[in-house]
């Protein structure tokens, strides 16, 4: 079954002939050599590109063997660009490759090169995409399946978003049959894959507290959490003598392998960051239910991890609101209260106001999800998302319900 990507297609298509090298990037399994290879090359073809001039070169391929010294790779692509036509270069893993930096940036002041690579596993992270192509690269970051290109694999629809918070959105794993195949696929993934790559890309010897941090986070996905905290914790419960600052290297190596994103705390009132403490959110939610057993199914949160996801996908900056509200207690005596609102997303000029509520059985948990954004004096919409079988409304304050489906299966739901 071939799984359409087509947010992703035109992320590529809009950067072709851009001057710059497209660096495809993301967790391992999520899809991008199939985006690159199958439907790039795909939509190439259909541009009435000629295969002649579209070199593919799969270096994970022991038949490429040869070519993962960057003069032989210099040398095969020179030999196949025989006229002034177009060509597309398409280098897959090419952290394969000794020296790829200047392999790369030899093809930049070529015209009629247009350079495609992909990269993962230990020596190709987030962070070497800063560092090695400043300028001169674009990230295009490949994710796991959203629920509208996951939707398609499934034959039982009424099942399906269940289906799909508890496995996630890795391709492999959305077109298994079998649930115990699912499960011992992902289990093994994260142990065996990307811990496997975190310990040999930071030479980290003993694991146990790595492992420990990834399911303290797996535990309290959309939990308020800092290194300090996350110390404290490791001595009262673990009995472990691991630093807040070996924590926070613990948390940069999750971020820049994929498996974690970070959201950082804004005071709206205030108008500024609030660094710490943030809150973790898993990339895969599959993954997340995988490194703990499968035990803890809380669907309000994961509904959180899993919006939290959408709304990167769809390219926003997504952090987590804070108001600072002024009131009074029963004996009229003034205290300062905190109230959270999930999302605040910006892109541009445009800005929204997120809550995620599962449930709103009663006018009092209605009240209580909405009273932070009935706070919020200034013009953006604000959002109240819910698994409730409702159809979109507008509320007398202003604020938009929609079910999670719609915000789901639309990409302009936020409109």
């Amino acid at each position: 079954m071939i799984i359409k990507r087509d947010t992703l297609l035109k992320k590529l298509v809009r950067s072709k002939h851009n001057g710059m090298i497209k660096i495809v990037t993301g967790i391992r399994r999520a899809g991008k050599s199939f985006l690159l290879f199958k439907l790039f090359v795909q939509h190439l073809n259909d541009e009435g590109i000629e295969n002649s001039h579209i070199i593919k070169i799969d270096l994970e391929d022991r038949r490429n063997k040869d070519l993962r010294n960057p003069d032989a790779l210099l040398q095969y692509i020179d030999s196949k660009m025989i006229d002034d036509q177009m060509y597309y270069i398409l280098i897959d893993e090419i952290q394969l490759v000794n020296e790829f930096e200047d392999v790369l940036n030899s093809y930049l002041k070529i015209d009629n090169a247009d350079l495609y690579v992909t990269g993962s596993n230990s020596r190709f992270l987030s962070n070497d995409v800063i560092t090695e192509f400043r300028g001169r690269g674009e990230e295009i970051r490949v994710t796991p399946l959203t629920f509208r290109e996951f939707m398609p694999t499934q034959s039982n629809r009424d099942s399906a978003f269940e289906e799909y918070l508890l496995y996630g959105g890795l391709p492999q794993v959305a077109l298994m049959d079998h649930i115990e195949q699912k499960k011992d696929y992902l289990k093994a993934l994260f142990s065996k894959v990307y811990l496997t790559d975190i310990k040999e890309r930071y030479g980290i010897k003993n694991d146990d507290d790595l492992s420990e941090l990834i399911d303290v986070l797996a535990s309290s996905i959309g939990g308020l959490t800092n290194p300090s905290k996350l110390e404290r914790t490791f001595a009262s419960v673990k009995h472990s003598k691991i630093t807040h600052q070996t924590i926070k290297s613990y948390l940069n190596y999750l971020q820049e392998a994929f498996l974690v994103e970070k959201s950082i705390r804004y005071d709206i009132k205030g108008k500024r960051y609030i660094d710490t403490p943030a809150k973790y959110y898993f990339t895969d939610l599959g993954l997340r239910n995988a490194r703990i057993g499968f035990r803890q199914f809380e669907v309000t949160h994961l509904m959180e991890n899993l919006i939290f996801n959408e709304l990167c996908m769809r390219g926003l900056d997504v952090d987590v609101g804070v108001i600072i509200h002024n009131t009074k207690n029963e004996n009229g005596v003034s205290q300062r209260k905190q109230l959270e609102v999930d999302f605040v997303c910006n892109q541009g000029s445009k800005r929204y106001y997120i809550q995620s509520a599962l449930r709103l059985p009663t006018e009092e948990k209605l009240q209580q999800e909405i009273r932070s954004l009935k706070l919020i004096d200034d013009n953006f919409q604000k959002f109240v998302i819910t698994e409730e079988p409702i159809s979109r409304y507008l509320d007398n304050n202003g604020i938009v319900f929609m079910n999670i489906h719609e915000f789901l299966m639309n990409e302009n739901s936020l409109s």
